[in-house]
């Protein structure tokens, strides 16, 4: 199976997260259940089924968890040196060329992504345009609202 490219940032989220899961969400399900069935009936229990559904969820979540994890390349961002060359886990200053309006965006992977934090997957239209430039570079954006323009104004690895 490919490694699926991760920040250090990102494994460690997952990391916590899982930990979460592990030691304080599980035992609470499990205590849930046990207390359910307490109260007999198991067919017509509500809160038994509904323990027993969030059971399910949080079992699924942990093995999802762990399978990102084995999968994962852990790139620490900091270490790289490219010589301003935009890669995977580069942060990037960049200015709309027919707007001048400016965004920073930092190129993840995508379990990690999210646009409200300008954290972008690399698989996506804008990343796949940006890997390879350099600071001062004209990137091309084939998106589905059409062709975009943005100049490289800045490439950082935090």
């Amino acid at each position: 199976m490919n490694k699926v490219p991760l920040t250090a940032r990102g494994a460690q989220k997952l990391r916590d997260e899982l930990q979460q899961l592990k030691t304080v969400d599980r035992p609470r399900v499990i205590d849930a259940i046990a207390t359910a069935r307490e109260h007999g009936d198991l067919k017509e229990n509500a809160e038994y089924h509904a323990a027993r559904e969030q059971q399910s969820f949080i079992e699924g979540r942990i093995q999802d968890i762990e399978g990102k994890l084995s999968n994962a390349e852990i790139i620490d961002v900091t270490k790289l040196d490219t010589g301003g060359r935009i890669v995977f886990g580069a942060t990037v200053e960049l200015a709309d060329e027919e707007t001048g309006d400016e965004v920073t965006y930092q190129i993840v992977g995508e379990d990690e992504a999210d646009i409200k934090q300008g954290l972008i997957s690399i698989s996506s239209p804008i990343a796949r345009a940006l890997i390879g430039k350099n600071e001062g570079d004209i990137a091309t954006v084939v998106a589905p609202g059409g062709e975009k323009e943005y100049e490289i104004l800045a490439v950082r690895y935090v």
